[in-house]
C-alpha cells in the first residue's frame, strides 16, 4: 500500500469531499480516501499494483473535479 496526496480544485463544500471519498467504493485497490474541501486535498491510500495515479485522476475528473499529484 502507498499513500499519496492530491490537490483537488473545484471543491466547495463537505458534500464535494464526500463525493470524492465515495470513489473508494468503485476504484479497485483503494483502501481509504480522505478528502478535505478546506485544504482542497485528497489523501488516497491504495495498492499501486492494482491502481495508478492516472486512474485516480481520471476518476476524480469524472466526478467533476481536477486532481494533481502533490
Amino acid at each position: 500500500m502507498i499513500k499519496k496526496i492530491f490537490k483537488v480544485s473545484d471543491m466547495t463544500c463537505s458534500n464535494c469531499a464526500m463525493k470524492l471519498e465515495s470513489l473508494e467504493d468503485v476504484l479497485d485497490g483503494v483502501k481509504e480516501i480522505n478528502a478535505s474541501y478546506h485544504k482542497l486535498e485528497m489523501v488516497v491510500e491504495y495498492d499501486e499494483s492494482k491502481l495508478t495515479e492516472a486512474e485516480i485522476i481520471t476518476a476524480v475528473k469524472k466526478k467533476g473535479y481536477t486532481a494533481i499529484l502533490i
